[in-house]
């Protein structure tokens, strides 16, 4: 049950500061007035506040504005470069690793190869990655970390419930790794991570709610549901992959039969189009003879097209959201699908809420992964703690960390 600390002068002072910061960082420069205005704060309250945010060197005082009638206002702006994040795709032989500044921009990159599969011996190689970006940084710290893998992660017990490819259950990863540094882990699932990093600096900038669907080896989904990441109860929303789309269909990796992501993910697309070649192939193979109109491949990739369709209406049909932004590995297709998947999702999606809904394609690479990470960890940066027991949890006061 959610409960909020009351009468805590110092956490009514910590949601004013997040609120400010926050409210600079989105919307660039802008006057003590104007943060006032914009934030309903007093402007007595927002000069302490951005006087200490300034001493912080969270933010600073720009060039001065356009005058209105009196004195040409001071505009305050956010310092980006105050700190830094690291972010970490892992996956199941790799850990790619970017070095952002507090707006998400990337700065460095790692990559680093996972050799064992032992939690304590990843934990390590993990902690090695954010010691080799830390010398990027210069004189500023980093601030914390943000992982994501492909898993169930209960982020209120801060537990790996599932990982996808390393088979654990129930690892305190994010306490390990943080118990290590010494400074803040989050995790969470990877399409969670490029959610959360649409939401900051992509498509879904601005927009309350849309979700995002990954295609590759899995499928998978993350949800921004009025303007908040949606995780469900015990972090497991989002298996957009395992919809049951033909109950006597082929077996899933999941080991139950007729999952979207047995007709859609790349070794499903593999397996069938070996199948009617008669031969082994490859993904880029796959891709290829699709491209060019192969009578044998392109009817495979249509169907899938089709299968994809129909799920992504069924989810439009229950969300109503204004965007469905579709990326990953799989999205190397994007041109392939595309026309066969549009044309599907109309045929299936309640005739006014069709309207609503926009739908990009986005081939993401490992970095943009990396980089959805470090925005799950500075997203959490700049919200001030509300929940009981987050005394337990690291502090993610932003002026506690610079």
């Amino acid at each position: 049950m959610l409960t909020i600390r009351a009468g805590s002068k110092h956490l009514i002072r910590e949601i004013n500061q997040a609120i400010v910061l926050d409210l600079v960082r989105r919307h660039g420069a802008l006057s003590r007035t104007e943060i006032a205005a914009r934030s309903h704060l007093s402007l007595p309250t927002v000069s302490g506040i951005t006087s200490e945010l300034i001493d912080a060197g969270l933010l600073y005082e720009q060039a001065t504005g356009v005058s209105t009638g009196g004195r040409r206002p001071v505009m305050i702006a956010f310092n980006a470069q105050a700190g830094y994040a690291v972010g970490i795709k892992l996956k199941e032989d790799a850990a790619v690793a970017v070095l952002t500044d507090l707006d998400a921009h990337v700065v460095a990159h790692h990559l680093a190869p996972i050799r064992k599969q032992a939690p304590e011996a990843i934990v390590a190689e993990l902690a090695n990655v954010v010691k080799t970006l830390a010398p990027a940084a210069g004189a500023h710290p980093v601030v914390g970390v943000g992982i994501g893998m492909a898993s169930v992660i209960d982020r209120r017990r801060d537990v790996v419930r599932y990982a996808t490819y390393f088979g654990w259950q129930d690892l305190p990863l994010a306490q390990m790794l943080g118990e290590q540094l010494d400074m803040p882990v989050v995790l969470d699932n990877d399409v969670n991570a490029l959610a959360v990093a649409e939401q900051w600096f992509g498509a879904g900038r601005g927009v309350a709610d849309f979700v995002v669907i990954s295609l590759g080896r899995g499928v998978g989904l993350g949800m921004i549901l009025n303007g908040r990441l949606y995780r469900g109860t015990g972090g497991g929303a989002g298996e957009f992959g395992h919809i049951v789309m033909q109950p006597d269909g082929p077996i899933c990796a999941c080991g139950k039969r007729g999952c979207l992501e047995a007709f859609v993910s790349d070794p499903a697309l593999v397996r069938q189009v070996s199948a009617a070649l008669g031969r082994d192939a490859t993904i880029d193979e796959a891709v290829r003879l699709a491209a060019q109109g192969d009578v044998a491949v392109s009817p495979i990739f249509h169907r899938a097209a089709e299968f994809l369709g129909i799920a992504v209406a069924n989810l439009v049909n229950v969300l109503n959201p204004a965007l469905v932004i579709i990326g990953g590995e799989g999205a190397r297709a994007g041109n392939i699908i595309l026309e066969p998947f549009r044309a599907t999702l109309e045929k299936h999606t309640l005739g006014p809420l069709v309207k609503d809904v926009m739908v990009a394609i986005e081939p993401w690479g490992d970095d943009a992964w990396a980089r959805g990470a470090a925005s799950l960890l500075l997203s959490e940066l700049f919200q001030p703690a509300l929940h009981r027991g987050d005394e337990d949890r690291p502090s993610f006061n932003v002026l506690n960390m610079v």
